[in-house]
């Protein structure tokens, strides 16, 4: 008689861990995303690749994996399966390039790359190869905005008219290569990506914008801080704000015809915070606690499934591409002061 096996609660998974390399050793990756990638029963870290002969060792034995010189010879690694880049900015595109055209599955750290029409070209090149590329935006694998979605879909603030979102961070050091232009630096990339990402999640596609600023902290080549007005086909208005060099705010804000929605740090919450949804309406405030989630473990799992559900390009790819057509369109207006721009992602 065959025996049915079923898995349950504590049972190894027999599936074989997606084997991984990291390009670099950048803060994000040894603050918040090695540990996550270790901490993933379905992730084996094998090696970290540094610039220079040594760069890595420390990070490496941390985690005991493989010191890599040079991140080509990583991606020449046969017993690497996948890679996490968390470079500069203006190296996300050329080094994902290279990992999926030596047939690794890829994690960038966002934004994907620098325009819409390379990010559509990488996001092909994933589909014509049969591997799976993530732009590392982690907030959208938290639980909180799908709840916050169910209420405004429930109708408990009526017809939704208008999103706002900000995201600003403190003062960075002056040799931070966010304050680089050459690297790719600039509030625009950096923490602009979260509101504009937020707009997408909350008011779906076909967003155009019709006003945009940017601004430069006097003795800095990229801008430091802006705004952007976007409004869907059918008059819903997104009013965006960020920056580097303010006082911290994350936070978003969905206003309908009979309340409000408000959720503070919605874009960089930590895996122990309990996101707090206050609902006003008239003559009532009701906070709606939610549980804890860990989104950047969230993002490693969804990286891990990606991968393991065999679907090549990336799963949210439509998203990634009108966010990088959008973050485009925001700089050209604010350089021109134009007419509205309608981001038109590259065919």
């Amino acid at each position: 008689m065959n025996e049915e096996i079923v898995e349950g609660p504590g049972t190894a998974d027999p599936r074989p861990a997606l084997r991984v390399g990291v390009l670099g050793s950048a803060d994000i990756a040894r603050r918040r995303m090695l540990p996550a990638l270790a901490a993933e029963p379905g992730i084996e870290i094998v090696a970290v690749a540094g610039r220079a002969p040594g760069r890595a060792d420390e990070l490496a034995a941390a985690y005991g994996c493989a010191s890599v010189t040079g991140y080509a010879n990583l991606l020449a690694m046969d017993e690497v399966d996948a890679v996490y880049v968390p470079l500069p900015v203006a190296l996300h595109a050329d080094w994902a390039e290279r990992a999926l055209r030596a047939g690794k599955h890829v994690l960038a750290e966002k934004p994907l790359a620098m325009d819409p029409v390379t990010a559509r070209r990488l996001l092909d090149l994933a589909e014509e190869r049969g591997l799976v590329l993530l732009e590392n935006v982690m907030f959208v694998h938290h639980g909180q905005h799908a709840a916050v979605r169910k209420l405004v879909a429930d109708g408990t603030i009526g017809e939704l008219r208008s999103f706002r979102a900000d995201f600003a961070i403190p003062e960075l050091p002056p040799e931070d290569i966010r304050y680089q232009s050459e690297l790719g630096g600039g509030a625009l990339l950096d923490v602009g990506l979260y509101p504009v990402r937020g707009a997408l999640q909350m008011l779906g596609g076909g967003l155009r914008v019709v006003g945009a600023a940017l601004y430069s902290s006097p003795g800095k080549s990229v801008e430091t801080a802006g705004a952007a007005l976007l409004t869907t086909p059918d008059g819903v208005f997104a009013q965006l704000t960020f920056g580097i060099g303010l006082a911290y705010r994350s936070a978003y804000e969905l206003w309908g015809s009979r309340g409000r929605i408000r959720v503070e740090r919605v874009f960089t919450p930590g895996g122990d915070h309990a996101p707090v949804v206050q609902v006003e309406l008239p003559g009532s405030v009701r906070p709606v606690v939610l549980a804890p989630e860990d989104q950047v473990a969230a993002t490693v799992r969804a990286f891990v499934e990606a991968v393991r559900s065999g679907v090549a390009g990336a799963p949210d790819a439509e998203e990634c591409l009108e966010q990088a057509a959008l973050l485009d369109a925001i700089r050209q207006h604010a350089r021109t002061g134009g007419t509205p721009v309608s981001p038109e992602p590259s065919s």
